[in-house]
């Protein structure tokens, strides 16, 4: 696959908004966490376009993409839709890392030392 890949698309713009103003609650709760820096100085974004898909939370400096998966991802569709999202994102250069909105919640130091170690691992 080519290394191509849009940040941000114009034809997404709209979608993105709505979906930065209207964070689940986990990702509300983990972005608290992520903004501003505070995790290891890194820059976050949320709602981040890449191709044509808009992940939860990117960085950047990392080629980092963080997934929240709530109960609408736990039936055969969507694990087949997120399987393939996560293969193109992967041949393009990004790691993926997936958590369940409950982990987010429930053992946020443990989420929080899982994205602290996959910083640099692209590298």
């Amino acid at each position: 696959m080519s290394k191509q890949h849009t940040h941000n698309k114009k034809d997404y713009h709209d979608r993105r908004k709505y979906l930065r103003k209207n964070l689940t609650p986990a990702e509300a709760f983990l972005w608290s966490q992520l903004k501003s820096k505070q995790l290891d100085n890194k820059r976050f974004t949320k709602q981040h376009g890449i191709g044509f898909y808009i992940v939860d939370f990117y960085c950047a400096s990392e080629k980092l993409i963080i997934e929240l998966d709530g109960e609408v991802h736990n039936n055969l569709e969507a694990q087949e839709y997120d399987s393939k999202r996560t293969l193109y994102l992967e041949s393009q250069g990004y790691k993926v890392i997936r958590f369940e909105n409950k982990m987010v919640f429930d053992y946020l130091p443990s989420v929080l030392k899982e994205i602290q170690e996959s910083f640099n691992i692209m590298k």
